[in-house]
């Protein structure tokens, strides 16, 4: 199952009281690109029967049954990218263009 650092759980959690979604679930997704890259979605959403589901730092997360080998180990981090700008981001083995995290 995908990881969630602290700073990323508080972040969706300011987001989801910013966006009337407290209470609902944070859906993450991953496809592969017909040049092998790998694109990333999250939203509120709600369960589906077959989501693989996780409390993780106190943030419900969902990932739907053909996204979980995808994201298998992969961690959702919420960093400064540039000059201050914050931003999620993920950092996930299987990806080719996967850069480990520092720490």
């Amino acid at each position: 199952m995908i990881k969630v650092t602290k700073a990323a759980a508080d972040q969706i959690r300011n987001i989801a009281r910013e966006n009337d979604a407290e209470g609902m679930a944070l859906r993450i997704a991953a496809k592969i690109e017909d040049d092998g890259s790998y694109e990333y979605g999250m939203g509120f959403d709600e369960p589906a029967d077959a989501d693989q589901r996780a409390h993780i730092e106190g943030v419900d997360i969902l990932v739907a049954a053909h996204c979980v080998d995808l994201l298998e180990d992969a961690i959702l981090d919420y960093v400064e990218i540039e000059d201050g700008g914050m931003d999620f981001i993920f950092f996930n083995p299987h990806d080719p263009s996967h850069k480990q995290p520092k720490g």
